[in-house]
């Protein structure tokens, strides 16, 4: 009698629907487990009791046992952050080292995993103090500054549709006594023929350098990708000279 013989099947291959192999959800962890990380596309290992190291961080609240973890294809916990910048946190997280590279792009991350004490840390070094303490300060005297800057780029996008350069004027209002004077100045560079776009900055109570902010406003708008360049324009006295505007011009090459 013939006897069929079992035929050995291929294994069949995993599909997006098979169910992966998966890692024990963080609230199964104690905080001596070895946990495995996926950050932006680059593997890191570590323990739960580096990554709970300040409790009321984000960070740590990603692996507490009420979060719902994100995996990757292997099982790993995946954060959807830069690699790069996420390995200075964390040596800081395990040994207390403070980053000295890259500074501005790990106090970013830093703000974002919301780990305060090396905030506080890296804003107390030059890269961060200048920028984001002392020159965040000066621009918070100037009211409505965000909105002008704004206001600058698309007045002179405006007028650049045709043109290889464009210009925005820009008139510095330093106190409420001035303000009261602006439509003159404005009838001033009409009659003139020299009425371009024009953006007021002002009034503040601060005292402010005037050089100070048109750093601020050139640079900021520089980071934007566009091509600009400012120059002092005018100082004009009103009628009775009882004030004078200073007044800036900022020019963007398109082409």
């Amino acid at each position: 009698m013939w006897q069929g013989c079992a035929v050995e099947r291929p294994a069949s291959r995993m599909t997006s629907q098979t169910p992966l192999p998966q890692s024990p959800r963080p609230g199964r962890l104690t905080m001596s487990t070895v946990v495995e990380l996926n950050v932006g596309g680059e593997f890191h290992t570590t323990t739960l009791g580096t990554l709970r190291k300040f409790p009321g961080s984000k960070l740590a609240e990603m692996f507490s046992s009420s979060a719902k973890a994100s995996m990757d294809a292997e099982g790993r916990f995946f954060i959807d952050r830069p690699s790069t910048y996420f390995r200075p946190i964390l040596d800081y997280l395990r040994t207390g080292q403070v980053p000295t590279q890259h500074i501005p792009e790990v106090y970013r991350e830093a703000q974002f995993y919301e780990i305060k004490p090396l905030v506080k840390l890296l804003e107390d070094m030059p890269q961060i103090f200048g920028e984001q303490v002392s020159r965040k300060q000066f621009l918070l005297q100037v009211p409505g500054y965000g909105e002008n800057l704004e206001l600058m780029v698309r007045l002179a996008r405006a007028e650049g549709i045709t043109a290889r350069k464009s210009s925005v004027l820009v008139c510095l209002v330093e106190t409420e006594e001035q303000d009261a004077y602006y439509s003159e100045v404005l009838c001033f560079l009409q009659d003139k023929k020299m009425f371009k776009s024009v953006v007021k900055f002002g009034p503040w109570k601060a005292v402010l350098d005037n050089s100070d902010l048109m750093h601020c406003l050139e640079m900021d708008i520089k980071a934007q990708g566009y091509k600009v360049f400012s120059k002092f324009y005018l100082t004009y006295p009103t009628k009775r000279n009882e004030f004078h505007f200073n007044i800036y011009s900022f020019t963007f090459t398109w082409w």
